[in-house]
C-alpha cells in the first residue's frame, strides 16, 4: 500500500484516456482523486465507476477548461488546501499540420494548455508543498519531446518545453534538497482520442499509422512504475 494513500492525487486531462486509466489505477492503490477536466458528464461517470469499486474513496471532480490561465490559478486556490501527496499534469492537446498552415486559434490552445497550465500548476505545488514529506509532481511529455515529427513541429515543440522544463526542475529540487520529487513521463503512441483529434480525422486508424502502439492501461501502468521507483524520466 502506498505511503500516501489517504492523501490525494491530482489528475488533469482525467476524462479519458491516460487519465482516466491513471486515476482507476491510483484508485486500486487506495489514493483518494482530485480529476480534473471539461466534460462534466465523462467525470461524473469515471467517479462513479471508481466509487463503484472502491466506495471508501474520496473523489473531487473540478470542471474546467484549463487553457485559461485565469482558470488554472481558480481551480488550484480551491484545491490547495487538500492534502496532496502527488500532482500528474496529464492534460494536452495536440493538432498536427504544417506549420504554415496551422490553426491559429488551435495553436494558441495547445501552447497555453500544454506549457501554461503545466508550468502554473508545477509552480505553485512546488511553492506549496515541496517540503512535504512522499510528494511527487510527474508531468506528461512525449516521446516527441525528444524527437521532432515532421506533421507536428509545433506540438514536438511544447513538448520539447515540458521535457526541458521538467528536467530542470528535477534537478533544482535535488539540488536544493527538497522532499518533492519532479518526475517525466514520455509516451510513444497510445491508442486515445489524441490521435483522432491531432489529425482532424475522426476515423483515425492506429493500426494504419503505427506498426505497434501502448494502450491507456499499459501506460497508466508504466507511470505507475515510475512513480513507484527512484528514476526521474520515464521514455515508453
Amino acid at each position: 500500500m502506498s505511503k500516501q494513500n489517504n492523501r490525494y492525487t491530482v489528475i488533469t486531462g482525467a476524462s479519458s484516456g491516460i487519465g482516466a486509466a491513471t486515476a482507476k489505477a491510483f484508485a486500486e492503490r487506495g489514493h483518494n482523486l482530485i480529476l480534473i477536466a471539461r466534460r462534466t458528464e465523462r467525470l461524473n461517470a469515471l467517479k462513479e465507476e471508481i466509487l463503484a469499486a472502491h466506495p471508501a474513496l474520496d473523489i473531487v471532480i473540478k470542471t474546467v477548461d484549463l487553457s485559461s490561465v485565469e482558470n488554472v490559478t481558480q481551480v488550484y486556490d480551491t484545491i490547495k488546501a487538500l492534502p496532496i501527496g502527488t500532482w500528474i499534469n496529464n492534460a494536452g492537446f495536440g493538432s498536427y499540420g504544417a506549420v504554415g498552415t496551422s490553426d491559429l486559434d488551435k495553436i494558441r490552445q495547445m501552447l497555453h494548455l500544454n506549457i501554461e497550465a503545466l508550468t502554473v500548476f508545477s509552480t505553485l505545488f512546488v511553492r506549496d508543498f515541496a517540503e512535504i514529506e512522499d510528494t511527487q509532481l510527474i508531468n506528461i511529455s512525449s516521446v516527441g519531446g525528444y524527437t521532432i515529427v515532421p506533421t507536428a513541429v509545433t506540438y514536438c515543440a511544447t513538448k520539447f518545453y515540458v521535457s526541458a522544463f521538467t528536467e530542470g526542475l528535477a534537478h533544482e529540487l535535488i539540488a536544493r534538497g527538497a522532499k518533492l520529487r519532479a518526475k517525466l513521463l514520455a509516451p510513444a503512441a497510445t491508442q486515445t482520442e489524441f490521435g483522432a483529434v491531432a489529425n482532424n480525422n475522426a476515423a483515425y486508424d492506429y493500426d494504419k499509422a503505427f506498426g505497434t502502439y501502448h494502450t491507456s492501461n499499459q501506460m497508466a501502468e508504466f507511470l505507475l512504475a515510475l512513480y513507484d521507483s527512484d528514476q526521474t524520466i520515464g521514455i515508453v
